[in-house]
């Protein structure tokens, strides 16, 4: 896709820029912002676009004509749920789809998710009702989820005889091993009581309270470095990834520390710290 200024244009789901804010709001609230290829494709292209408009692909905090790049992507979902998954209509197909048909729906949800999960921008779920299959997906990808308490989360496919493959990678590394089987196994849902203490979500605010939640946030997270922010994820990674042993990898943080204090970030970082004065990206 080429880089652009203006978002793409779409039908189910909205995207609205505040500074250096990307808003996606899921649109389908009469199927429960249930997820046909329509939407899949348009939630691609949505995070992909973001991703090239972001400060920590660019390595900029604004383009040639002033406009922000952004730091923060905040997925939401329009009516009482966020997402109940896979729309009803894909689901029905499927059964009926050739192997290479499935795989290659397949291949468009792995894009989906993993555009979420790989995002270079700080991303927020603000979810509420239910978040079933694909949607308990989204949710995985997130780095930080603000859920209202009437929020049910479940891997559902296996209630269908399926499993969540696709999403499983995601939730895998957001939940670990045990809890990930367990989910799996019992495609059960869970309330935001336990989606909380497994590490599901990481807060838990009345639905009036939730625009001032994710203020508090989003002003906070404006405060550090958004590039640091970028590599935060490509050092997690390397974690996960990490076959060497544990002197290669103690050289290779040297290695990445030494390159983020030398880099354009890490020197204004540095510089305004020790000149008491603020640091140029935190301008919001």
């Amino acid at each position: 896709m080429k880089l652009v200024g203006t978002p793409p244009k779409t039908e189910l789901i909205k995207i609205e820029i505040k500074g250096a804010i990307c808003h996606i709001n899921l649109a389908r609230s009469e199927k429960y912002n249930a997820m046909n290829v329509q939407m899949i494709t348009e939630l691609c292209e949505a995070f992909e676009w973001s991703r090239q408009r972001s400060v920590g692909l660019t390595g900029e905090l604004a383009d040639a004509k002033g406009d922000k790049y952004l730091r923060i992507l905040v997925l939401s979902g329009e009516g009482k749920h966020f997402c109940a998954g896979a729309d009803i209509n894909m689901m029905r197909d499927a059964g009926a789809n050739t192997p290479e048909e499935n795989r290659r729906d397949s291949k468009r949800l792995d894009r989906l998710f993993n555009g979420l999960w790989s995002h270079p921008c700080f991303t927020v779920g603000m979810i509420k009702g239910v978040a079933l299959g694909g949607g308990a997906g989204l949710v995985a990808c997130l780095d930080y989820v603000i859920a209202t308490p009437n929020v049910k989360i479940a891997l559902s496919e296996g209630k269908l005889g399926i499993l969540p493959a696709v999403i499983g990678p995601y939730v895998y590394r957001r939940l670990g091993s045990a809890c990930f089987r367990r989910l799996a196994m019992q495609a059960s849902r869970i309330d935001s009581t336990e989606a909380l203490r497994i590490g599901f979500i990481e807060q838990v605010v009345e639905e009036q309270d939730c625009e001032e939640a994710l203020s508090k946030l989003t002003t906070e997270v404006l405060t550090t470095g958004p590039c640091a922010i970028t590599l935060a994820k490509e050092l997690t990674l390397s974690f996960d990834r990490w076959t060497g042993s544990d002197e290669e990898l103690r050289d290779y943080t040297l290695d990445f520390t030494s390159r983020m204090r030398g880099s354009n970030e890490g020197q204004e970082g540095l510089s305004s710290f020790l000149e008491k004065r603020d640091a140029n990206w935190k301008t919001e």
